[in-house]
Formats: structure tokens, C-alpha cells, sequence
């Protein structure tokens, strides 16, 4: 299958986004992870977006994306679909910039997240079995006058404030040669890897999807759309199945890697990260810890991964410990 170009965000995109975003929150930490390094390796930090308002990266994009909106026109209402991290923002942006919100979510969504939007004042409607049966219930939603459906899968502008974490890093520790970044709906990788290879053309960029909802690193492998009937995954934030063409281009052009990661081996990342590092997150955001932990040691020297998100279930947190608590017991 061949492909055209697909379109980048400029660099004139990725300067708005972090002009207009540092206006509102400064930038997230980017801290040594000791447990991760090796001396005779790599030098490993995590950079952590759960210092972000709603605990996830997922603000970045949801308020830059309704501001640049609403510089067109007013908007009646604002909705999206979602696991729960990015309805979250939306709600948060909703409220900051004074919007009414409607979050679509699946029936079983994260109970932490759908609190969290719940907070934020936005109205919940909960429909199907995953997040793209919520997303048709949005998209029908979507056709009322004055409605703007700020999809992250799909946005123009969104992406670009998630290109701000690649800014930070770079700031924070210029020799950065490799950034492993998790894996949902693609804005995230989608952002920081076009920011990235602008500000150092040869860093090396490593997507991390969840075994159990593989579509995004199957259409990357194959250079084309491939869904996947089910995304039953102990990280909701990546369970994806009906991957977007155009995204697909971007993570080809963009993509130098991808792995696969099981839900043990989340699950053991939460736990790592939890005892060695202090660091509470959530599966998916720990999915970059999990995949640098199973693989062989990399070229790079520098390595940053993304803690995309801490809004992490009690039910989830009881399961990535009990395993702990076992051992030391000696059951």
C-alpha cells in the first residue's frame, strides 16, 4: 500500500500550543528514575503528566484545541467520547473556559475517572461496551446545532498541545535520545513525536500499545488500517480497536518502534513504579516503564518515558499489590 505525505503539525502549531498552555500551568517535572538506570547504560527519567490538573496529559490538547475553537465562534456545547482521561479535560477545559460539557463514556469506565468528570460539572452519558460504541453514541449527538465534538482521535489542533511535552523534555535535558510514549488514540505520540523530530531529528520515538488491544501496532506494521474485534484491556487509556487512516499515516512517518506489552506486565510496572520510584500511575501510564523493563538494553543514552496519567482504580491498585504483598508474606 502506498502512501501521501501525511500532514505534520508546523512548528508555528507546537509554539501556540506552548505559548497559550504556559499561561496555565507550568511545565511538568522530568525526574531520575534510579531503578530504571544502569550505570553502565541508560540514563532514565520519567517525565510525569500526572502533575497536570485531572492527573493526565490529556488537558494539554483538550484546552488548547477549545481555545483555538472557540477564537472562531461561540460554541453551545462542547462533548466528547472517552475512557475517561480525556473526558476529563474536556470537562476541565470546559469549565475554565466557560462551556457547557457532555462526556460520552462506556458503561464499565473507570469509576476514578468518571468521578473526576463528574466534578468538573460535565454531563455523562454512559453508552455501549467500549469506547467506540461511546464514540458513535457521541458522533450522532454531534449533529445538534452549535455542538463541537472535540475528538482527540481526530482533532486538527489537538495534537499540538500534547507536542508540548517534547518542548519540556528537551528543555529539561537537551541530550534526550529516545522517548517511550504510550499508546491509545495516538494524539500523544502522534504530538510528541512531531515535535521531537523537529527539535532533534534523530531522537528515536517508541510507541507502547497494550497485547490486548494491538490495532494501532498492527496497522503499523502492515501500513494499514487493521481493527481488532475486542480492546479488553486492564489500561482503558489504551484500548483502541478501530484505528483513524490518517493517524495510521502519521505514526508510520513518524513511529521508529512499537511494542506490545501484556496486562501482567502493566500491572508489574504499576507495582515498580509504586515501590521504587514513588510514582503512583495508572496501567496505561505506566506502559512505557513496562515496555523499557522487558526490553533488551537500548542504544540510546538518554531515555524519557512518559507517565501519561495516575487516575488508577482502587480495584487496579489492590491488583497490581496483592501480587507484592503475597511474596513478602510468603504465600
Amino acid at each position: 500500500m502506498s502512501y501521501a505525505r501525511s500532514v505534520r503539525l508546523t512548528q508555528d502549531q507546537i509554539r501556540r500550543a506552548s505559548e497559550f498552555l504556559r499561561k496555565h500551568f507550568a511545565p511538568t517535572r522530568l525526574v531520575d528514575a534510579p531503578s530504571l538506570s544502569k550505570p553502565d547504560g541508560a540514563r532514565v527519567r520519567l517525565k510525569l503528566e500526572s502533575d497536570l490538573p485531572t492527573g493526565s496529559f490529556k488537558v494539554r490538547g483538550a484546552l488548547f484545541a477549545l481555545s483555538v475553537r472557540l477564537e472562531r465562534g461561540p460554541v453551545k456545547e462542547v462533548i466528547a467520547s472517552s475512557t475517561g482521561n480525556h473526558g476529563a479535560a474536556v470537562a476541565y477545559a470546559a469549565k475554565l473556559l466557560a462551556v457547557p460539557a457532555r462526556i460520552f463514556l462506556p458503561q464499565n469506565a473507570n469509576p476514578v475517572k468518571k468521578a473526576k468528570i463528574a466534578e468538573l460539572g460535565a454531563k455523562i452519558v454512559e453508552h455501549g461496551r467500549d469506547g467506540s460504541e461511546a464514540f458513535q453514541a457521541a458522533s450522532g449527538y454531534a449533529k445538534h446545532e452549535g455542538v463541537y465534538f472535540l475528538d482527540d482521535a481526530t482533532d486538527a489542533e489537538l495534537p499540538a498541545g500534547p507536542a508540548t511535552i517534547a518542548c519540556e523534555i528537551f528543555e529539561q535535558v537537551p541530550e534526550t535520545d529516545a522517548i517511550y510514549v504510550p499508546m491509545g488514540d495516538t494524539a500523544l505520540i502522534r504530538g510528541i513525536a512531531s515535535a521531537a523530530k523537529y527539535l532533534r531529528a534523530g531522537v528515536r520515538i517508541v510507541g507502547v500499545q497494550a497485547e490486548r488491544a494491538p490495532s494501532y501496532y498492527l496497522s503499523w506494521k502492515k501500513r494499514q488500517v487493521v481493527t481488532t474485534e475486542t480492546c479488553d484491556t486492564i489500561a482503558d487509556g489504551l484500548a483502541t480497536r478501530t484505528p483513524n487512516e490518517a493517524n495510521v499515516r502519521d505514526v508510520v512517518e513518524l513511529v521508529d518502534d512499537i511494542r506490545l506489552v501484556t496486562d501482567n506486565e502493566l500491572l508489574a510496572s504499576v507495582r515498580h513504579l509504586w515501590l521504587h520510584e514513588h510514582i503512583i500511575a495508572e496501567p496505561a501510564g505506566a506502559a512505557s516503564t513496562a515496555a523499557f523493563l522487558q526490553a533488551a538494553a537500548p542504544a540510546a543514552r538518554h531515555v524519557a518515558l512518559i507517565v501519561s496519567g495516575a487516575n488508577i482504580a482502587a480495584e487496579v491498585m489492590k491488583r497490581a499489590t496483592e501480587e507484592y504483598a503475597s511474596r513478602q508474606q510468603g504465600i
